[in-house]
């Protein structure tokens, strides 16, 4: 399964490592994943979801509902 937050959309973005003599390699900097569950209180149930540090943050300033129907407004969750 790729490295994607399921309800923002952030995935792992490239870059260099930069040596001090200049030199540069490429590299990837990853999305703060975790796979957490959620509860659902309308469908009275409880999801899997694999999202972000931030996707987390909003999940608790505005709530699960809220944030997933931002996210399937936006086209981002299909679920």
């Amino acid at each position: 399964m790729s490295r994607v937050c399921e309800l923002t959309g952030k995935r792992a973005m490239s870059g260099n490592n930069v040596s001090h003599a200049m030199n540069k390699t490429k590299r990837r900097f990853n999305v703060n994943l975790f796979t957490k569950r959620f509860y659902l209180p309308e469908e009275d149930k409880w999801i899997t979801l694999k999202v972000s540090a931030k996707a987390i943050k909003n999940i608790n300033k505005l709530g699960i509902t809220a944030v997933m129907k931002k996210s399937r407004e936006n086209g981002i969750l299909t679920k």
